[in-house]
């Protein structure tokens, strides 16, 4: 499937400084041609972008918003086998540590791509996770902060699709949470992602580790795909329950975005289906309101969650939504909400001084 090709849309607050705190970067280009067809939306909506690296963020990055630092998020991307299977992942953060400097020398411009990285460990394998958490650490002493272990599930397999394979209950298993305890050893962040219905296994996580900060990714990801087509309305009040009551866990903060992914059918068509920012705003805001409500502009950070939320928005329309959304706010409440937020959950303050 091709892009919409859109008329471009006026920047909205062009000198709000803004910290993306969740991008990937990939190649996936030998990869998607070895899934199922029809492929998933998911699929659909990255294989546009299936060579994502450099030359493409900073082409989104550099498209009218003032755009000063991003967070780079795990997918999975530039494993190293030769590390063995615990240690592979450790590849990812050396590529993408790559890239930091590769924006950090200056010459493409004074944003700082990738200022922080998120890896991956696998906490199932225990107390053996911490040597991999130092392992990731070595990688890029400077830029480290923490890890992502997906828990995605549901029982109908439409919903995620072929990429996501999560264990149910995850986050509530009793060796993940012995490799989890290892984060708070090293002072290391977490990011949760899971489906809307399983928003009671992070709730229960939090509550379990108080003192570990965690970010709950893409609004806790309402579910309009599968059986759940066509559901989202009623199944609203469960979700904003649940995001009240994982608020009230002061370890939590929480990303407002990812609702653009292909899981969330807000829009349902895609990829890059056209929309303009005053009618992704319209979508998005009973979701963006309810999280900023509970946890308030000093817990809550927007995200791009690019390339996958190009499924419904253009990466500069994305940031007009939001700034929409965000438009009877204080600058002091714009101000967490675009950057301070992010730059304080991921320590960022002395990489952008």
């Amino acid at each position: 499937m091709t892009e919409t090709i859109i008329e471009p849309e006026p920047i909205l607050e062009a000198d709000l400084a803004i910290i993306d705190p969740h991008h990937h970067l990939w190649d996936l280009r030998p990869m998607v041609p070895m899934f199922p067809q029809p492929h998933h939306p998911f699929i659909a909506a990255i294989a546009p972008h299936a060579y994502y690296t450099f030359d493409a963020l900073h082409a989104h990055m550099t498209s009218g918003h003032n755009i000063v630092a991003t967070v780079y998020m795990e997918c999975g991307a530039f494993y190293n086998g030769a590390y063995g299977d615990a240690l592979k992942p450790v590849g990812e953060v050396e590529f993408v540590n790559g890239v930091a400097a590769q924006s950090a020398s200056g010459l493409y411009g004074g944003s700082r791509y990738c200022a922080g990285i998120v890896g991956h460990a696998d906490l199932t394998r225990g107390s053996a996770a911490g040597a991999v958490l130092d392992a990731l650490q070595a990688a890029a002493p400077r830029r480290f902060r923490g890890i992502r272990h997906q828990a995605a599930w549901d029982k109908d397999a439409s919903v995620l699709g072929a990429p996501f394979h999560a264990p149910e209950g995850l986050y509530r298993d009793a060796t993940f949470r012995e490799g989890f305890a290892e984060l708070g050893k090293r002072g290391l962040t977490f990011d949760a992602w899971l489906l809307e219905p399983q928003l009671p296994d992070v709730i229960d996580l939090a509550r379990a580790f108080p003192d570990q900060p965690i970010c709950l990714d893409h609004c806790g990801t309402p579910v309009g795909l599968g059986s759940y087509r066509g559901t989202l309305p009623e199944r609203f009040d469960t979700w904003a329950a649940n995001i009240r009551e994982l608020a009230k866990c002061e370890n939590v903060v929480v990303k407002l975005g990812g609702l653009a992914m292909a899981f969330c059918a807000l829009p349902e068509e895609g990829p890059a289906a056209g929309y303009g920012s005053e009618a992704l705003a319209d979508l998005w805001r009973p979701y963006i309101e309810t999280c900023i409500e509970a946890f308030g502009p000093s817990r809550a950070m927007f995200e791009s969650n690019y390339p996958v939320d190009s499924w419904g928005a253009d990466y500069a329309v994305l940031w007009n939504a939001f700034k929409r959304l965000a438009s009877g706010a204080s600058a002091d409440e714009k101000a967490a909400l675009f950057a301070g937020t992010a730059a304080r959950f991921y320590s960022l303050g002395d990489l952008l001084a």
